[in-house]
């Protein structure tokens, strides 16, 4: 089945939110799961639909992202007539500040909207890890009649930030507001994932960009939920939004559970992502690994436990990591020790060297860092 969309795909909206990990790189290219960038999974579903126009929208710091992708071969993107095009930041005045928020970055876009021959785009953020059938959202869409259809979700996780919704029996919306104190417990959220008639997508942005609104969830979607029939597409299988430091380490963590995994990376279609050459993982005399993900090509000689190894990473002798996200290439020396650490990609940390976070804030190790 050809799906009848493109897709707009929004790469570094939560680059504040995520401090030390997106100094050096946008939202979506933030490493994930041992061999993934977080733009995986979003790239991963859309192509599985044969969604295969696509337009990524970049704030700053995009080599990474533009390195991970290139010509997007390994998601079959690699097309004459459609594939993956990148767009740089957008200035928008003398000051060169570049777009406020979705409305101006998607007018700036029109004319890869208007040049689309597909009926429906897909606009989406790429900070979440999902596995979903996008085929399913076309069809619910239009058995609803839906004028926008938003993909929700279930989550306890409430903070300032989230978009709580409100539907009636039919699904849909009737109200989209930040959360109150009395919030508590699982609350219906936005996942920031919207499926649109492309025509009427044109004339809203249009005309809210013609006053001066920016805010798309709030000077459309909330504005509008009187007029537009808004529809609430809600996942039912796991999904994880990495907004903070905290949701990136619990994210990986509950990797480490294989109904996770599997849900996640294999529940309606297989995760793509870029193709390296690694040899296997080395295991030597010393090496004692317990319930951790290890990626392709680590050599261990140490304690592994309740950890995420990425590609390359050394363990000396002695070293002991627990509960703790090692990224690519990282180094760890004899006797050293970490607990509840982060470390990013090219980290060295010294023999002996002790770190320490905690679960609800792990500590975090820039990239390249030698401690």
């Amino acid at each position: 089945m050809k799906n009848n969309a493109a897709a707009v795909l929004f790469a570094s909206d939560e680059d504040s939110h995520l401090n030390d990990l997106t100094i050096h790189r946008t939202t979506a290219s933030l490493p994930f799961g041992g061999r993934y960038r977080l733009i995986d999974f979003v790239l991963s579903n859309l192509v599985h639909a044969n969604i295969t126009k696509i337009g990524i929208i970049t704030r700053n710091n995009y080599n990474s992202l533009m390195d991970h992708i290139r010509q997007g071969r390994d998601w079959n993107l690699n097309r004459k007539n459609s594939g993956i095009s990148v767009y740089p930041p957008f200035v928008f005045n003398a000051a060169h500040e570049v777009y406020k928020g979705k409305i101006e970055a998607l007018y700036m876009l029109r004319g890869f909207l208007m040049n689309s021959n597909e009926e429906y785009v897909v606009i989406s953020n790429t900070n979440i890890a999902f596995n979903i059938d996008f085929d399913e959202v076309e069809k619910f869409h239009e058995e609803k009649g839906a004028d926008i259809t938003m993909l929700t979700y279930t989550t306890a996780d409430i903070t300032s930030r989230k978009l709580l919704v409100t539907t009636d029996k039919n699904k849909r919306i009737t109200d989209i507001r930040f959360p109150v104190a009395s919030d508590t417990g699982k609350q219906l959220c936005n996942l920031n994932i919207y499926y649109v008639k492309k025509d009427l997508l044109i004339s809203l942005i249009d005309n809210a960009y013609a006053h001066g609104a920016y805010d798309f969830e709030k000077d459309i979607l909330r504005a509008g939920l009187d007029e537009l029939y808004v529809m609430s597409y809600e996942v039912d299988n796991y999904v994880a939004v990495i907004d903070r430091i905290p949701t990136y380490f619990k994210s990986s963590m509950d990797l480490l559970n294989p109904e996770v995994r599997e849900d996640l990376f294999y529940n309606h279609s297989t995760i793509l992502t870029k193709v390296k050459d690694s040899v296997p993982t080395k295991y030597k005399e010393g090496a004692n690994v317990h319930n951790s993900l290890i990626a392709d090509g680590c050599e261990i000689d140490g304690t592994v436990e309740n950890s995420v190894l990425f590609r390359s990473v050394k363990v000396g002798k002695g070293a002991v990591i627990r509960n703790s996200i090692i990224m690519e290439n990282g180094i760890i020396m004899e006797n050293a020790q970490l607990d509840y650490t982060i470390t990013d990609k090219d980290c060295i940390i010294q023999s002996g060297r002790r770190l320490s976070g905690y679960e609800s804030y792990p500590m975090v190790v820039v990239k390249g860092k030698v401690i």
